[in-house]
Parts: C-alpha cells; structure tokens; sequence
C-alpha cells in the first residue's frame, strides 16, 4: 500500500478528517509529507496507528495516556516489547475492578430499592426499609437519624 490521503486513511481507520487533524495536533499521529499541491499524505502504517489508539480508548486508555504509550513505544528499541504496556495496563485493570466494586454496590441498592417498592423518594427517605443511602451512610444510619432514641 502507498501513501494515503487525508479520506482514504480516515476511512481505512474508521474515523474521521477531523479526527485526525485532532491527532497529529496532539502528537498522536505524526505530521505527514505533503503533496505539492498541500495534500497530506499518511504513510500506511498510519492505518495501524488509529487502530491502536481507537482500541486503547475503547479500553479505557484516556488520550494522554495513549500518546504515553505510543511515545514510549516509539522511543523503545525493537528488543524492548512492553514500553511500559504492562504496568499502564495492570493499573487500568486495577482501575476497572473498583469501578466494577462500585456499580455492583449501585446496582445491588437499586435492586433493593425495587424489591422495597420505593415509588416516591421523599417517602421512601422516611422509611426505615428504604435501601438507598440519602445521607451517604447505610441504612442503619438512616434509620436511627429517622427514628431519633
């Protein structure tokens, strides 16, 4: 494959010009050659290079991140195979569990909110068996707050 223009790499990658305007002002992309006539021309691997970074998004990798990677990635020689991939990504899963920690709990007091028929959330606030937290304490808390020794 030769040298792309601006619309055939974009849609090689699946994204758009904008897109990757926006990337080689970040730095994620590297600044093309030009034509005579001004049109940029991308080298093909740039089609990997999209790829990539559209995939680290998808995971969770913020742009910053991936331009990290990405220059590390560069930087590294060819002996070197992780670039700091595995540290980043042991952290991004560590990172994922707690969210998964907290939307089970989100997920676990709507589920009870359900099964306690709350329908209507001043009333529900009063009710000892209400589950949801209003005061960002547990139940217990809310119950002796509503019930006063």
């Amino acid at each position: 494959m030769t040298a792309l223009r601006t619309s055939q790499l974009a849609a090689a990658a699946g994204v758009n010009a904008q897109t990757l305007r926006y990337y080689e002002r970040r730095g994620l992309l590297a600044e093309p050659d030009r034509t005579l006539g001004g049109h940029r021309l991308y080298p093909a691997e740039s089609v990997a290079v999209l790829r990539v970074i559209k995939a680290a998004q998808r995971l969770g990798f913020p742009l910053d991140e991936v331009a990290e990677l990405l220059e590390g990635t560069r930087a590294s020689s060819r002996r070197r195979t992780d670039a700091g991939l595995r540290s980043r990504v042991g952290d991004k899963l560590a990172e994922v569990d707690a969210k998964l920690v907290q939307l089970t709990a989100v997920r676990d007091t709507l589920r009870a909110a359900l099964a306690a028929g709350c329908e209507d959330l001043l009333a529900c606030s009063e009710s000892p068996s209400c589950p949801v937290p209003f005061d960002g304490v547990a139940t217990a808390g809310s119950s002796a707050k509503n019930h006063p020794a």
